[in-house]
């Protein structure tokens, strides 16, 4: 038996910048304080979800991962809690921006970075203004508790990425993540395909998988969007183990057994009885081989 206990947090950002930070180390204590090893904070925490629309003012925002104080201060925090924080983050690398997401490990460590490779465009997620495509490539890490893959929002919606992830050995992937209302149909609720996409790769992947996601309402312009929060633990067979509310600030955690979702990936074969041979069609956007 190897259990590991997961944590979520999800809260409302403002540009109080200070404030947001102030919150995450708050919430991220408290989570520590029930246990969590892991503990997965939302997307771009720092700041409001500036990405509503095309402004290059924020382009400021941005830091290079080398001497930023936002690493120093979430590592500083992990190596007192003896806690695994993944930190998301606005990067600047040269003339390049990354939607990226440092790997912390208990002890303080930052273990390498993963920079964003799904980047969406649409009125209200404006990512492509600000970040490049990442060019990481799909990480996973050794960890005081456990080999983690990490990916980030959109990201979550493509089952290439988390089955990339778990081929590379991971044992549990987390999903940062910053999505809410549509800002040309403020009607529509894609909360429950959201949840179901990610519970998906959990059961196909055989292994936990968290999401964090930001709450409130934030105003940019003309347009604004209403974050559902939700953030989530689902277990190996894509089970809810642990669920935030939509619009309250939270911390979930929930503890999961790896040897026991180790066993069940080997006994059920998914892995064994792949056929890379015939995904060709993977290789290319219009689906020919």
């Amino acid at each position: 038996m190897r259990e590991v206990t997961l944590a979520a947090v999800q809260f409302a950002c403002s540009w109080d910048i200070e404030a947001n930070l102030a919150t995450a180390e708050r919430l991220v204590r408290q989570a520590a304080g029930r246990g969590a090893q892991v503990i997965l904070l939302q997307e771009l925490f720092a700041t409001p979800y500036f990405c509503i629309t095309e402004d290059p003012r924020h382009f400021a925002l941005a830091a290079p991962a080398d001497g930023n104080p936002l690493l120093a201060r979430f590592a500083a925090l992990a190596r007192a809690l003896g806690v695994v924080l993944p930190v998301s983050f606005f990067e600047r690398a040269g003339p390049a921006h990354f939607n990226s997401l440092a790997m912390v490990d208990a002890d303080g460590r930052v273990l390498g970075l993963y920079r964003k490779s799904h980047i969406p465009q649409g009125p209200g997620y404006e990512e492509k203004f600000y970040f490049s495509p990442g060019d990481s490539g799909f990480r996973v890490w050794d960890t005081a508790f456990g080999r983690i893959g990490a990916a980030i929002c959109w990201d979550q919606w493509f089952p290439e990425a988390a089955r990339a992830l778990a081929l590379a050995g991971a044992e549990m992937i987390l999903y940062p993540t910053a999505i809410g209302s549509e800002p040309p149909q403020p009607d529509y609720d894609s909360q429950p395909h959201w949840e179901t996409v990610m519970r998906g790769h959990a059961a196909a992947n055989i292994l936990p998988v968290v999401a964090a996601n930001r709450i409130g309402t934030e105003t940019q312009g003309d347009r604004s969007i209403t974050f559902y929060g939700s953030s989530f633990v689902a277990g190996p067979t894509g089970g809810i183990v642990a669920k935030a509310p939509r619009d309250t600030e939270a911390v979930i955690t929930a503890t999961l057994d790896l040897d026991a979702a180790a066993e069940l990936r080997r006994s059920w074969g998914l892995f064994r009885d792949r056929r890379p041979d015939l995904y060709r069609a993977l290789l290319s956007l219009d689906g020919r081989s």
